[in-house]
């Protein structure tokens, strides 16, 4: 599952650097494609809750997740800037993105 998860994970992941790329150029991301970000990170956070939530799985799990939901939770920030028609700072994208990566790469050092 966690396999699974890191792929979902990473698609995401190729959608937020096109998300982040129009932001950073000063231009509204697509929001189908936010969208679709969106649940690609929902459902890989789903895929770690159910494995949290089945039992003993190694502590980088927990911490992988819970760096992932605070990146999430970026992730609804930055939307709200999106529904109010302003570009967000460009500061948050990077800090959400970084968020991201660093959680994503907790995961995936499990694989490795």
């Amino acid at each position: 599952m966690l396999t699974a998860a890191l792929l979902i994970f990473a698609l995401a992941a190729i959608g937020g650097l096109i998300l982040a790329a129009h932001v950073l150029r000063g231009k509204f991301a697509p929001w189908a494609l936010s969208l679709l970000h969106a649940l690609l990170g929902a459902i890989g956070l789903v895929l770690l809750i159910v494995m949290l939530v089945q039992g003993t799985v190694a502590q980088q799990i927990l911490v992988g997740f819970i760096i992932l939901l605070i990146a999430a939770l970026g992730g609804f920030f930055l939307a709200s800037f999106h529904l109010r028609k302003q570009l967000p700072p460009k500061a948050v994208v990077i800090l959400h993105a970084a968020l991201a990566i660093v959680g994503f790469l907790t995961l995936l050092s499990l694989v490795l």
